[in-house]
Parts: C-alpha cells; sequence; structure tokens
C-alpha cells in the first residue's frame, strides 16, 4: 500500500466545477447545426429527451460512488462488482474514451488558433497547450480547480450575454417563441437521432467519479456533484439551444452548412443586438476555447486516476502507474504518460479521433448500470418493491437505454472499439498467465482505510 496518498481537497462545489470543465457548456455549439437539422429545428426537445435518458445511467453512478468512494470510476466498480477480469477489459475499454479527449481538444486548439493566427503553425499551439495542461495537472488538483472555475466563469459570461440579447433584441411573439418547442408526429424519428448524438455531450459526468480519493466526504459530494452537474449542463444546453433558435430560427438555412451553423447564429446575434458580429464572433471563440482548454485539463485528470487505480491493483506496472508525488501529492508518472501518448495529437485526423471516444464510454455506462443491479439485489439482499424500484428497474432503463446508444455509433467507432478490446484481452491473458486469477484487488482493510481517511 502506497504510503503517500492524494489529497483531499475537493467540495461538492469544486467537483461540479470540475464535471462543467470536462462537458464544456459551450460544447453545445459543436453539434448545433447537425443536430438542428436532424430534429428539424426542435433542438431543445432533443436536449430535453437526452436528459431524460442520462439521468438514470447519472443515478447508477451516485449510487456506486457512494458505495465504493475509490478512484477509479467505472474500473472500480465493475472490478469489485464482476471481478478482475471483467473489471479490467471495462477499465481497458473506459481508456479509450479518456485517453483520446486530452487529444481531441488539444486538436480542436490547434485548429481554430491556426485560424486566428495563421502565420504560426498549427501543431505548435498543439504541443503549447499539451505542455501547459500536464504542467497544470502535475502541481495539482487544487491548483487545476481554480483554474476550471477561472475558465467556467469566461463560458457562463458569454452564456448570459447570449441569452440577454437575445430576449432584449429579437422580435419574439408567442408563436415564434413556442415554434422550437412544438414537435410533429413526424420530427419524432429524428429526435431521436439528435439525442443519441446529444448523448456525447454528457460523457463526461463519470470524470467526476474518479476524484473520490480527492474528495471531502466523497459518499455525500460524489453523488450530489454528479446529479448536479448533469442537472447544470442540461439547463445550459437546453435554455442555450432554445434562445439560438429564438435568433435564427431559419434553420433549413443550415442544411449544407452543419458545421457553420453555431458561428452563424453567433454573428446573427451580433447583429440585431448592434454589438457587432465580429464582436460575438470574437467573444465565442475566446469563451469556447477556454472551455476546450478546461476540458483538455480535466480530461488529463481523470485519466490518470484511473490509470492510478489500474496501478495499485497490479493491472498495470505499480511502478509507473502507482506513484504519487511527495510534494504535489499527484499521481505524476500517469500525468507523465498520458502527456506522452497525447503527443499523438500532433499526426492524427481530428474525425479519426472523435469516432474512437464513444465505444468507450458506452461500455462504462453500461456496466455500471449493472454493478448497481448486481451490488444491491445480488445474493443475500433484501428485496423490498422500493429497492427493487430504486436498484432494478431505474438501472435497467439505464442499461436498455446505453445500449441503444450503441445502435448509433458508427463503423469506425465499432471497428477502433473492438480491436482495443482485442488487445487488452491478449494482454489480460499475458497478465494473467493462461486467463486463470487475476491479480488480487484491494482487501477490505484497505478499502476501509481510503473511505475513512
Amino acid at each position: 500500500m502506497s504510503a503517500i496518498k492524494m489529497k483531499r481537497v475537493l467540495t461538492t462545489p469544486a467537483l461540479i466545477a470540475f464535471g462543467l470543465a470536462y462537458m464544456v457548456p459551450l460544447g453545445i455549439f459543436t453539434t448545433y447545426g447537425e443536430v438542428t437539422v436532424a430534429s428539424n429545428g426542435h433542438l431543445p426537445i432533443a436536449y430535453i429527451i437526452t436528459l431524460a435518458m442520462i439521468f438514470f445511467t447519472a443515478l447508477s453512478y451516485c449510487r456506486m460512488a457512494n458505495k465504493l468512494p475509490i478512484a477509479g470510476s467505472a474500473y472500480s466498480y465493475v472490478q469489485r462488482t464482476f471481478g478482475g477480469k471483467v473489471g479490467f477489459l471495462v477499465g481497458w475499454a473506459q481508456i479509450l474514451d479518456y485517453l483520446f479527449l486530452p487529444i481531441l481538444n488539444y486538436l480542436v486548439l490547434g485548429i481554430y488558433l491556426n485560424e486566428a493566427f495563421p502565420s504560426i503553425p498549427a501543431p505548435f499551439f498543439v504541443l503549447g497547450s499539451l505542455i501547459s495542461v500536464s504542467f497544470l495537472n502535475y502541481l495539482g488538483i487544487k491548483l487545476i480547480n481554480s483554474v476550471n472555475f477561472t475558465l467556467i466563469i469566461v463560458q457562463v459570461i458569454f452564456i448570459g450575454l447570449f441569452i440577454f440579447l437575445t430576449f432584449t433584441s429579437v422580435n419574439l411573439t408567442p408563436d415564434s417563441m413556442m415554434k422550437p418547442l412544438l414537435v410533429n408526429p413526424k420530427d419524432f424519428s429524428g429526435l431521436l437521432s439528435g439525442a443519441a448524438i446529444l448523448c456525447l455531450a454528457f460523457l463526461g459526468f463519470d470524470a467526476i467519479a474518479t476524484l473520490a480519493e480527492e474528495s471531502n466526504d466523497a459518499q455525500k459530494s460524489l453523488p450530489k456533484a454528479i446529479i448536479w452537474t448533469v442537472l447544470i449542463a442540461g439547463c445550459i444546453f437546453l435554455v442555450v439551444s432554445y434562445c439560438a433558435h429564438l435568433a435564427y430560427p431559419s434553420w433549413t438555412d443550415f442544411v449544407d452548412n452543419k458545421d457553420t451553423a453555431s458561428l452563424a447564429v453567433v454573428r446573427q446575434v451580433g447583429i440585431i443586438s448592434h454589438l457587432g458580429s465580429e464582436f460575438m464572433y470574437n467573444f465565442f471563440q475566446a469563451a469556447y476555447l477556454t472551455g476546450v482548454f478546461a476540458s483538455a485539463m480535466t480530461a488529463q485528470t481523470s485519466v490518470s486516476r484511473i490509470f492510478y487505480a489500474m496501478g495499485r491493483e497490479g493491472v498495470l506496472p505499480k511502478q509507473i502507474f502507482y506513484k504519487i508525488h511527495p510534494r504535489f501529492r499527484t499521481p505524476y508518472l500517469s500525468i507523465i504518460f498520458v502527456a506522452c501518448f497525447s503527443l499523438l495529437s500532433l499526426v492524427l485526423d481530428l474525425s479519426l479521433v472523435v469516432s474512437m471516444i464513444s465505444f468507450g464510454a458506452l461500455v462504462a455506462f453500461t456496466f455500471v448500470n449493472l454493478c448497481v443491479i448486481k451490488s444491491y439485489l445480488g445474493k443475500g439482499s433484501s428485496k423490498t418493491i422500493s429497492m427493487l424500484f430504486k436498484y432494478g428497474l431505474l438501472p435497467t432503463i439505464g442499461v436498455l437505454l446505453s445500449l441503444w446508444l450503441w445502435t448509433s455509433l458508427d463503423a469506425t467507432a465499432m471497428i477502433v472499439g473492438l480491436i482495443w478490446l482485442a488487445i487488452g484481452f491478449f494482454y489480460l491473458i499475458y497478465l494473467t498467465k493462461g486467463f486463470t486469477t487475476l491479480l488480487p484487488s484491494i482487501d477490505h482493510k484497505e478499502l476501509s482505510s481510503i473511505i475513512k481517511d
């Protein structure tokens, strides 16, 4: 057992800030055009459906975070519930999601900053972002938390201005205000397709669970932070998408220009408010990129904690991943490893990286829901009507919705994900010397020590 432990400095508000930074409040504009067209101009309704869908899985994360407040999130929950082999494979799949999200953020920062400063090559911005994010992670979670609050405030200011200008500058009528909310039966299939895409905007709420061993009173603060993060992010996405539809109701203009739809909306708000399209565009760029930078920081933080949990149990080399810096109390070698892996952002294509992210998250979602069912309703547990509802029906709905989301994955994501799982399977055979018994997990004494520490 490691003598040096991570600092328990995160309160519920800090965890919420971490979750929101991971999700990027302005991330709504990333898929704005695509889902607006898919839903026939009813993006707010698609977000309502998405929020309802994701809420069931968020509840399951709350149950497991309360029962097992240890670092590792889905990996740790599955490892303790279904055993080492299944836990390893779920953790391996989860790594795919977490490892490639920082790369995605670095690529976005490189592309956007290169567009703003074309004389400077995009790889320069990618490398600069990677180094600064890794340095902040190395210094500690408390510093990361302070930076997160600052970067979220920038996004909140833009969102507040965007909402204010919409309601004070747009010529609103009862009909125009109801139009984004009135759905025809023929729009239903498009809404479901759009909701599947929008679920990706919520993939980061499970990142909060990776910080269990850096949280004050983790059994209470983690569940609160998970639920509040999902609800706050959902409300932000809903209100901003509604305002965007009010400001630019002609959604059919985006059929052939989905990727630039958000910029058209932002410029339109600048024009009708007389602030100027370039002012709103530049403000949006600054707020959005600060959000992407915050997401890169939180993504690297989360994956380094998953590596730490897997290193502690010996499924990854302990001498590398189960090391805590004596001064900063961070898993510094894991952070350096993630930084080195993220150098792939200098050569990978953006579309390829995007296709890799969803696979691991959906594996985690599915198994965390199953963990609740087995943990609370397994052999020897009482089964009252209330327990069957809370720990049986609700997570079962979460499982079914997660499986349905699998149908929305594209072929590239499935191929890459299955190849990644195959690599993990063969590594597991090597690790267990013939797929016999995986190295022992945390024992009850060590688990109690982690929870009480």
